[in-house]
């Protein structure tokens, strides 16, 4: 008996947690391959504390080639699907042409940044949501106080020591507490700085940060953060960013020499390149049992679609509703997605996915933070452990949880690493400048 070719194109949650599934419920009857750009899942909700030092960077992402054994991976970024033809196209990073043939396909693009047409935005902000983007902005960070602690320059220090960050979502305010966090512990080493010369500016276009968690729990966190010097600009829009220049809707200006942009997502714009049936919004169409649909519902033989990329069906509430783009949805419905796979290879009818949130969790810090568990409300050191104990247990495969673990029991015994490596991002210049002299 032929064996059915199943292409998983993108390893984040979904491709990982689907392959993962689909393996163990239907090994015998599926070829899969994996197709992504990365060599590795991202786990993203680790990535501000691999940012501040908290965690090794390479914990937070799980190669796909140790854990996928028996999977073929192939690194390349989609070029376009044609799924009458059931073949993806697709181009590696040294421009080699790539013509994959399937005869399932799941779509598992995930989501890329919502950036606005900001003046100096694309040339000058850098994103958050990438293990390398995470390290940049460690590196980022810490090459500004370093270089700030050397200038006599007052308008030069200011600059370096104004951090901007866009977005006030779970992301943003993540990143932003967690690196304020780094910033400031690191300024033990540097007595030329004065704490307050730190400048940590948070810009939200709403009226309230983290909006998922409720009124009053974005209010604690406001507070908490301004509590600590960081400002919190609320119904405030960034209009530019222009070689460090920043121009708010409120009509502050001032320079900074670093902007981080985490406001919002969009699914993978490859998608118009295809022929799968898209929503208003450039999501694929879903039904609840995560098979591609066109709009009146008809299944598309032959397609799968979860996570970030999919507009999926939330049967916890009144229709017309979708899941929110968050890792819980992603992987639940991966799992689902790879038991309905094989119940359909298996001549039996899929299943619907249906999810209602447990809760979620947000770190402001070292001991600080803010949960909503089952309705149960926590803040500060309760809710930040409360963080970590639910995303240790999500991280996938044992290797990376003891790995996490490792990284913060060492930090109960030793002070995080705030050394800056910003040279790793220009790997020849050292020899460059030897063999010039």
């Amino acid at each position: 008996m032929a064996r059915t070719r199943v292409l998983i194109i993108g390893g984040g949650y979904v491709g990982l947690y689907a392959a993962l599934t689909l393996q163990r419920k239907a090994k015998r009857l599926v070829d899969i391959t994996v197709l992504d750009r990365r060599p590795y899942m991202t786990y993203q909700p680790f990535l501000p504390e691999a940012a501040a030092g908290s965690i090794e960077p390479r914990h937070a992402v799980v190669p796909l080639r140790k854990e996928l054994k028996g999977v073929k991976i192939l690194q390349a970024r989609v070029a376009s699907i044609d799924h009458a033809a059931r073949a993806v196209h697709a181009t590696t990073d040294f421009g080699d042409d790539l013509t994959v043939a399937y005869d399932e396909i799941v779509i598992a693009l995930g989501s890329v940044s919502r950036t606005l047409p900001i003046p100096g935005l694309k040339d000058f902000a850098i994103g958050f949501k990438y293990v390398e983007e995470a390290i940049n902005l460690r590196n980022k960070v810490l090459g500004c106080i370093a270089r700030a602690a050397t200038t006599d320059d007052p308008a030069l220090r200011r600059r370096l020591l104004t951090f901007v960050f866009v977005g006030g979502g779970f992301a943003g305010v993540e990143a932003f507490a967690e690196t304020e966090d780094m910033a400031r512990a690191a300024l033990r080493y540097y007595p030329e700085i004065d704490p307050d010369e730190l400048h940590f500016v948070m810009v939200e276009a709403m009226g309230r940060i983290l909006p998922e968690l409720g009124p009053d729990m974005g209010a604690y966190a406001t507070k908490q953060m301004r509590s600590r010097g960081m400002d919190v600009l609320l119904e405030t829009r960034l209009e530019s960013c222009e070689d460090g220049h920043i121009a708010l809707s409120d009509g502050q200006r001032f320079e900074a020499d670093t902007v981080v942009w985490t406001a919002g997502v969009k699914p993978a714009p490859i998608l118009a390149q295809s022929d799968l049936p898209l929503g208003p919004k450039g999501h694929v169409i879903a039904q609840p049992t995560l098979q591609v649909a066109t709009e009146d519902g008809t299944v598309v033989p032959g397609a799968w679609a979860a996570g970030d990329c999919a507009q999926v069906p939330d049967l916890t509430k009144e229709q017309p509703a979708y899941c929110a783009p968050s890792a819980q949805h992603a992987v639940r419905q991966a799992r689902r997605l790879g038991k309905n796979l094989a119940m359909h290879l298996k001549g039996r009818a899929p299943r619907e996915y249906k999810h209602r949130h447990l809760g979620l969790v947000a770190s402001l810090g070292l001991n600080k933070g803010v949960a909503d568990v089952l309705g149960i409300k926590l803040r500060g050191w309760p809710a930040w452990v409360m963080h970590r104990t639910y995303h240790l247990l999500q991280i996938p495969t044992f290797n990376r949880k003891a790995r996490i673990a490792l990284d913060w029991t060492a930090a109960l015994f030793f002070r995080r690493d705030l050394v800056s490596m910003g040279r790793l991002h220009e790997p020849r210049r050292a020899f460059t400048e030897a063999a010039s002299s």
